[in-house]
């Protein structure tokens, strides 16, 4: 090796050193072995989800404040009361029955059967990443907004949000390049200091409306001369309902990082109990410390912040917990809480990104649908981090642009998850809870509806990421149709007997179609075989059926069974696709046995482009070189590569 070859192979080593693997692993000369991942308590996960879920505090009393006016502690009542019977109730179920990650996405997908069921979560994982993406460049801009509007800030800053942003969403895909303990131990210290401070400004202001209860009065008679009854308050409340809904952000990560939970020492992987727990601990407790922040400060905002301070150039707005905290504690607590706030908001990215870490690489590279090295947390930081960047340079870091793309993608991921829990309570026949389930999924479903006709700009992001992963998608599963595609290659008694009775030999292997499995059709093939490819009659033959039964799927863990028909031997074996599943059998027979195989083929007839669409998208057709392409990529050396015939 030269010189100039050992920085790029020094920085490949870097960006895959933890790159994730199947239990099962894969076969081939580049498998690598799988790495115990540190896991973590589930208070600090929660940190980590939280500076996503508690950041929302910086403006959700505003956006509150902007929707319903004086009706905003009541309104704010609305999202509390369905955060806790609602939403917390769906992803506890969702935390149960996808333990792993894999989130409402993986509970749905179940239901559409092969490429359906592919492409449908490729749909979701769309609305995932717009919600994801979003929530890193909209908080990163909003930071960026609170920094440059401090009246301590330089003055150089004024009207720079966008470079602000840029570098925030920089120093975000930084941390995660050093790894994920450094962010969560991170998350963990900005979400303790911002808590405790947004206490502080929360008692301060219930102490002035108890010292003014005048401030009260004034409220009370405002919400009775603009409304009338309470039952029309109610109503009000209701219908603005769907311009709170980014405060349910937040429990679509928490279901995402569950994978960085450490459970009990008992768990497996079928049935992780302590993760799931620990799960169901972090959306309670989250839920519960929002809950009561969002009801008190919703209340204090409202009665102590002018109506028109609210309003865009109001020195509230965006930011209504800060304009008290300058107003009651003076500007060096404000100053602080304004750090703290840009400090979370900046990283409230790091709740996304980790979701997405967790996410994609469930998803796409088993689909076959991303590159093998999407396997891995640092190329994927840097691609996530570009499209971050992008996204930020097309809204030129403006926080109201961004909003509807960020509300689609929070609401569609919560309606499918409450679809989700209520199909999977109608499939256990539990009838109360799947009539309960129901009626959360319709509230979600009507706010997303309503959400996507008053901001319908928010959709047409969401398909553009869609489209994006579609694109992306297809175009690697072609790219990567030639890997072996077999997690491991396993053989029942009869199908090894076979093999080491061949093995005293020749292994000739020759491949038939499942269409035809009578003695005459294997005898005359038999015949066939012998005669075009001069196979010695005293030398045995063993047939091999591949039955493909889901080409949707890419890697397959293949069981090859045995069965005698006559004096004919038939292996055959159940897979996604019938060339890369020949040539991972053959491989394995080679490594068992330590001789060579043989194979034969027939040529496939009708036109060879149709016939290679055929095998990219039904897993057979062009079944004879594309074996031996498949082999020759896999085996790099010659003289170790199975023979191919073709006749």
């Amino acid at each position: 090796m030269t010189t100039t070859d050992r920085p790029p192979a020094r920085l490949r080593s870097w960006l895959l050193a933890d790159i994730t693997e199947e239990p099962a692993g894969h076969q081939g000369p580049f498998r690598s072995p799988p790495k115990e991942e540190h896991k973590h308590s589930w208070w600090k996960v929660m940190c980590l989800t939280g500076v996503d879920y508690f950041s929302t505090l910086g403006y959700q009393p505003g956006i509150a404040a902007l929707a319903a006016g004086v009706l905003s502690p009541i309104a704010t009542m609305v999202l509390v009361t369905l955060t806790l019977v609602g939403a917390l109730p769906v992803y506890r179920r969702v935390a149960a029955e996808s333990p792993r990650g894999e989130g409402s996405i993986a509970m749905l997908a179940k239901l559409l059967p092969r490429w359906g069921g592919k492409i449908f979560v490729l749909v979701l994982l769309g609305f995932a990443a717009t919600d994801f993406i979003i929530t890193m460049t909209l908080s990163a801009a909003d930071g960026a907004a609170h920094l440059v509007e401090n009246p301590f800030a330089p003055e150089g800053l004024h009207g720079k949000n966008l470079v602000v942003t840029l570098v925030l969403l920089g120093l975000l895909a930084a941390v995660f390049l050093k790894g994920f303990s450094e962010a969560i131990g991170l998350a963990v210290a900005l979400v303790g200091v911002y808590l405790a401070l947004n206490l502080v400004v929360a008692v301060v202001g219930l102490w002035h409306v108890a010292t003014a209860p005048s401030v009260v009065t004034d409220w009370t008679s405002a919400m009775t001369a603009q409304h009338g009854s309470p039952w029309m308050m109610i109503a009000i409340s209701l219908l603005v309902f769907p311009k709170l809904a980014l405060g349910l952000s937040g429990f679509e990560t928490g279901v995402a990082v569950m994978p960085q939970i450490r459970g009990d020492d008992t768990d497996t992987r079928a049935v992780p109990r302590g993760r799931i727990r620990g799960a169901r601990h972090l959306l309670t407790t989250s839920a519960l410390i929002m809950s009561a922040f969002l009801i008190v400060t919703s209340f204090i905002t409202t009665v102590l912040i002018p109506e028109q301070e609210f309003e865009a150039g109001g020195a509230a707005n965006g930011r209504a917990l800060a304009y008290l905290a300058h107003e009651y504690l003076g500007n060096t607590f404000g100053t602080v809480y304004d750090v703290s706030t840009i400090a979370i908001l900046w990283f409230a990215g790091a709740s996304a990104m980790a979701g997405l870490l967790n996410l994609v690489p469930r998803y796409l590279p088993r689909f076959g649908m991303a590159p093998d090295w999407a396997r891995a947390v640092r190329p994927l930081v840097l691609v996530f981090a570009a499209i971050a960047v992008g996204i930020t340079w097309y809204f030129d870091a403006d926080v109201d642009a961004q909003g509807a793309a960020y509300a689609t993608g929070v609401l569609v991921l919560i309606t499918s998850a409450a679809v989700a829990v209520t199909l999977s309570a109608r499939r256990r026949g539990q009838r109360r809870k799947t009539i309960g389930f129901g009626v959360v999924a319709v509230i979600f479903t009507y706010t997303t509806v309503v959400n996507v006709f008053e901001r319908p700009e928010g959709v047409q992001v969401a398909a553009l990421f869609i489209l994006a992963i579609l694109l992306v998608s297809f175009a690697s599963r072609f790219r990567r149709a030639f890997e072996l595609r077999s997690e491991s290659v396993t053989y029942d008694e009869t199908a090894l007997q076979f093999i080491e009775e061949a093995a005293r030999g020749t292994i000739r292997i020759v491949t038939h179609d499942v269409d035809r499995r009578d003695s005459e059709e294997y005898r005359e093939k038999a015949s066939d075989q012998r005669r075009e490819s001069h196979i010695p009659g005293d030398e045995p033959i063993l047939f091999l059926e591949v039955n493909v039964k889901d080409s949707s799927e890419f890697a397959t863990k293949l069981r090859v069974h045995g069965r005698q028909r006559d004096e004919h031997r038939i292996l055959w074996v159940n897979s996604a696709v019938i060339p890369n599943s020949i040539a991972a059998i053959l491989l394995d027979i080679r490594d068992r046995t330590g001789t060579i195989p043989h194979v034969y083929f027939e040529w496939t007839e009708g036109n060879p482009v149709t016939n290679l669409l055929r095998f990219l998208f039904i897993g057979q057709g062009e079944v004879a070189p594309v074996t031996r392409e498949v082999l020759r990529r896999a085996e790099p050396d010659v003289s170790r590569r199975p023979h191919v015939h073709v006749g």
